[in-house]
């Protein structure tokens, strides 16, 4: 017997693409827009492939809320290291889809037990770039007490 997804006609290329762009304008704004077009000149396969695959089939899924997929992104990010510019992305989408900056934060800091200092430091460093490009500085209470 087949389930309902495999007996639904499958979607044309360009609808595939639609839906993702309509995912992606939700979750990341502008910011997404801006790597699609980052990619016109040299990749635009990829780019095609970022919005239909990416955000069209994978963002779309049921399961975990748009917060909750932002979390794991951030986190699968900062471990990778190297990818600050998707973090920027992220980062933004995070706040878009309604984590606050002391949960992104956290979350940063969590990733440091089990990727490094350094990644966490970088990707903590992307969060401060975005949250003083949308007026969220300084984020959190008084530092700990030393000693």
């Amino acid at each position: 017997m087949k389930n309902a997804a495999a007996a639904a006609p499958a979607a044309t290329r360009q609808e595939r693409f639609d839906h993702g762009m309509e995912v992606l304008t939700r979750i990341d704004g502008e910011g997404g827009q801006k790597v699609i077009d980052a990619l016109a000149d040299i990749s635009p396969e990829l780019g095609h492939q970022v919005v239909s695959w990416a955000f069209g089939d994978i963002y779309d899924r049921p399961g975990l809320a748009p917060r909750d997929r932002q979390l794991v992104t951030l986190g699968m990010l900062t471990a990778l290291g190297g990818c600050e510019p998707q973090l920027d992305v992220h980062i933004n989408a995070a706040l878009n889809v309604g984590l606050g900056p002391e949960e992104i934060v956290e979350a940063l800091l969590h990733s440091a037990v089990y990727c490094g200092m350094p990644r966490a430091l970088n990707a903590t460093f992307v969060a401060k770039k975005v949250f003083g490009e949308r007026g969220l500085l300084p984020v959190g209470g008084p530092a700990p007490a030393q000693g």
